[in-house]
């Protein structure tokens, strides 16, 4: 397995307890648009929660398999390595940004989520019609949607992953990153609350921050193109 996966499901791990703020009050609010007799049925809720989130991931794998398609396309139209050093570099400078956003060194890296604006302005009204979500598919949908909302974060992995070299390493890459994110964006449907209290730990975020900046700096560290895709 690429390291480069095990780093995207732990960069995504710590990216979510940051982003719990703004993510965790979208799994709350979903949440709480189902009808109260689902709510009140822990497991029901919990699978309700897993499908909207395995939706949002699904979209991640899409658009990592795009971007990773386009690197691997690069590189085997180059026949150099060249533009793969390049891309690993992005990749590694991307991570540093986001372990500095994280940290709070950096607020304005955030402006990057303005790249999927306009995008985001036309699936927004389609996301608006599911609502309320009632079944299982309608969850997922609804989940596939919300994975194109603004996200300076989400959209800098994306950045990184034609570093991965061809259309299925982006889309794992990109999956695995979500996977991480996961566990906290499920417990925040049922525990926004705390886990919002605990990513706005200015103790954690620094902690977090270093933590990414180093992971980024460690993918230098690791040579050869991945043509999986």
């Amino acid at each position: 397995m690429s390291p480069a996966y095990s780093l995207a499901f732990v960069v995504g791990l710590l990216s979510a307890m940051h982003c719990i703020g703004m993510c965790g009050g979208i799994a709350g609010a979903l949440s709480y648009s189902l009808p109260a007799e689902m709510r009140n049925r822990p497991r029901q809720l919990g699978i309700f929660v897993l499908a909207f989130n395995l939706g949002r991931i699904g979209s991640y794998a899409l658009a990592g398999g795009v971007t990773g398609a386009l690197g691997g396309a690069l590189f085997e139209l180059s026949g150099h390595p060249l533009p793969f050093e390049a891309m690993r570099w992005l990749a590694a400078a991307v991570l540093v940004g986001i372990g500095l956003y994280i940290g709070g060194w950096f607020p304005r890296f955030v402006l990057i989520e303005r790249l999927g604006a306009p995008f985001w302005r036309r699936l927004e009204p389609v996301g608006r019609r599911l609502l309320p979500v009632t079944t299982l598919p309608r969850a997922a949908l609804f989940g596939m949607i919300w994975g194109w909302l603004p996200c300076g974060l989400v959209y800098s992995m994306l950045l990184s992953s034609p570093a991965q070299g061809g259309a299925w390493a982006g889309a794992i890459y990109m999956a695995l990153f979500g996977a991480g994110t996961l566990p906290v964006l499920v417990a925040g449907g049922v525990f926004a609350g705390r886990l919002y209290r605990l990513g706005q730990d200015r103790r954690f975020q620094v902690a977090a921050g270093i933590a990414v900046m180093l992971l980024g700096l460690l993918t230098l560290n690791t040579h050869g193109y991945n043509a999986t895709g």
